[in-house]
């Protein structure tokens, strides 16, 4: 079994350890009432956008998530977060050193020992839902579901949900198609995104994300027999009639979408071992990308 399969199986252990934490995880992500900036790359990206969609739905302020290549023109933030999981990550480091004084600086990290933690006022360190293989999958999944019970969201019964798909196969053939589309909506749409990308860096295939209902305004066309598309967090009925009528399958969302980001991970891992590939290391990827 690989090590990125074994990450995946371990996620709802890791996830009731976090749980631990989140009078710290409250203290250092809710701040109500304050204006926010979450920034990340790649992965981190993705969550960023759903954790920002997660506090203001939450009612605790406005917050915005960037690239932290691509750090828009500076507003009156007051605490940026930054995701990190290596805390080596150059755009990262980079987007941390140009924010002005009196801008408090939480990094959320799985080594305390790096340089975006020592540019930090706070860290929030995860080392124990850091991965061995490249490809991320438990740390942002632990990491999203400990800021849903930081901002009071209910969260029950998704640790023993996942645990239960865990425990049983999977139900898909990943053999049977060469087109992965993930469609989301609202916070889901950073974890179809995730999902996606999960994809083409474990398998090498193709592999689209979509806002759920902007999938019918052009991406669409290109649906045939053998795509699959998932939408995470959604069960629209009508679009998926729709996309059905392409002769493509479609998943709809019953699960907590949390969940079923698992599952797409172990989809992509099933997709790479069935094309003889090693989820672990995917090609031209490191497990920190360090900008010389």
């Amino acid at each position: 079994m690989s090590k990125t399969a074994i990450e995946i199986d371990s996620q709802p252990r890791v996830w009731r350890q976090a749980l631990t934490g989140v009078d710290r995880a409250r203290e250092l992500l809710a701040a109500p009432g304050e204006r926010v900036l979450v920034i990340g790359c790649g992965t981190s990206a993705f969550v960023a956008e759903s954790l920002a969609w997660l506090r203001e739905s939450a009612e605790l302020g406005e917050t915005d998530a960037a690239y932290a290549s691509e750090l828009r023109p500076w507003r009156d933030y007051t605490r940026v977060i930054a995701l990190t999981r290596s805390g080596t990550t150059s755009e990262v480091i980079d987007a941390l050193s140009t924010i002005p004084a009196g801008v408090r600086r939480v990094v959320v990290t799985g080594v305390l020992d790096s340089p975006a933690a020592a540019l930090a006022d706070d860290v929030l360190l995860l080392d124990f839902a850091d991965e061995q293989s490249v490809v991320q999958t438990r740390f942002p999944t632990t990491f999203l579901l400990l800021a849903r019970a930081a901002f009071g969201l209910d969260i029950d019964g998704v640790v023993e949900q996942a645990e239960t798909v865990l425990a049983a196969p999977l139900g898909i053939d990943p053999a049977a198609f060469d087109h992965f589309v993930y469609l989301g909506t609202s916070w889901t749409h950073g974890l179809a995104q995730e999902a996606a990308l999960k994809i083409r860096e474990a398998a090498q295939a193709w592999s689209e994300s979509y806002p759920l209902l902007d999938y019918r305004h052009g991406p669409l066309a290109v649906a045939h027999s053998t795509s699959l598309v998932w939408m995470f967090g959604a069960a629209d009925e009508r679009l998926a009639e729709q996309i059905r009528a392409t002769g493509a399958t479609v998943l709809l969302g019953t699960l907590d979408p949390i969940v079923e980001l698992v599952q797409a991970q172990r989809l992509a891992v099933q997709l790479a071992e069935s094309r003889g590939l090693d989820p672990d290391t995917p090609r031209h990827l490191t497990r920190s990308i360090i900008l010389t």
